[in-house]
């Protein structure tokens, strides 16, 4: 049997072939979805028995048997496994991201999706009261023609800033110098006007740093508000501007949410739990 598993998930069914040997997987965003494609598609999917979905929202209109699996993350893979101070500072000096005063980060793609305009705004609320860097590290997708426009849009926005130093945008693809960016960060902000799971964000709570993050989609099943994060609507820049500097200016606080939010991804969101919970299903479903 084979299993296909995409490790960022976004608003998804997962779908199982009927009595074949095979597991199928497919994802499919239902938020929005262009009403004609759907009819068209659901002709195929309702030929299976049953759907997994990794938040009761994403159900659609499918008279399918359906199971909620959250998604989880690998803790030995090189974005999560433990880092020595030495490897941090060599990836981030390679990357020319200066150490010297507290540093707020988003890994996301530069996806209109993802707010990274946005972002930037909070960071210039942020800095008037705390002298701080803004690290913006991610790709543009392939498959999306609007990336680069978006890059250049967050470019202008940044302006003389990026001159200073004082934001770092960064489109490499390298999973240690995200693992090292997550570390050292004081704060993650993950401003995400939409957003399926968000595995950015448990990679993140997953390293004991603070995350103050959009109350959309699947991050509230991960973050519980002023516990293991904050969550913010996501358009109030200025909420998200006064959290990043409530922690930034509170380190014992910055520690008691950065040391729950590692602990709730220990319990819920590693690997080791949604192997558990594929076992379970494939029991119920082959016998």
């Amino acid at each position: 049997m084979r299993v296909y598993h995409d490790p960022q998930p976004l608003p998804l069914i997962n779908f199982y072939k009927k009595r074949q040997p095979w597991i199928w997987r497919c994802h499919i965003d239902l938020s929005h979805p262009n009403p004609e494609l759907w009819e068209y598609l659901k002709n195929f999917i309702l030929k299976y028995d049953a759907e997994i979905i990794s938040h009761e929202n994403y159900k659609g209109d499918l008279p399918l048997q359906h199971k909620i699996i959250q998604p989880a993350i690998d803790p030995l893979t090189p974005k999560n496994m433990e880092l020595s101070t030495k490897d941090m500072d060599k990836y981030l000096k390679k990357n020319r991201v200066p150490t010297d005063k507290p540093i707020l980060t988003q890994i996301s793609r530069f996806d209109k999706w993802k707010d990274p305009q946005g972002v930037v705004d909070v960071f210039k609320r942020v800095r008037k009261k705390i002298d701080c860097r803004l690290v913006l590290c991610g790709s543009m997708a392939s498959d999306d023609p609007e990336g680069l426009k978006i890059f250049e849009q967050v470019q202008k926005k940044s302006n003389n800033l990026i001159e200073k130093g004082d934001i770092i945008l960064i489109t490499s693809e390298n999973n240690i110098l995200v693992n090292a960016l997550q570390r050292t960060s004081s704060v993650v902000i993950q401003k995400s006007q939409r957003e399926g799971f968000g595995l950015t964000v448990t990679e993140a709570m997953w390293k004991g740093t603070p995350v103050v993050a959009s109350n959309v989609g699947g991050i509230p099943l991960q973050i519980t508000d002023n516990d293991n994060g904050f969550l913010v609507e996501p358009n109030d820049n200025e909420m998200f501007a006064e959290k990043i500097i409530e922690l930034m200016k509170t380190p014992a606080l910055a520690k008691r949410i950065g040391e729950s939010a590692k602990e709730t991804v220990q319990k819920k969101f590693l690997i080791t739990r949604i192997l558990q919970d594929y076992l379970d299903l494939m029991s119920e479903i082959l016998i």
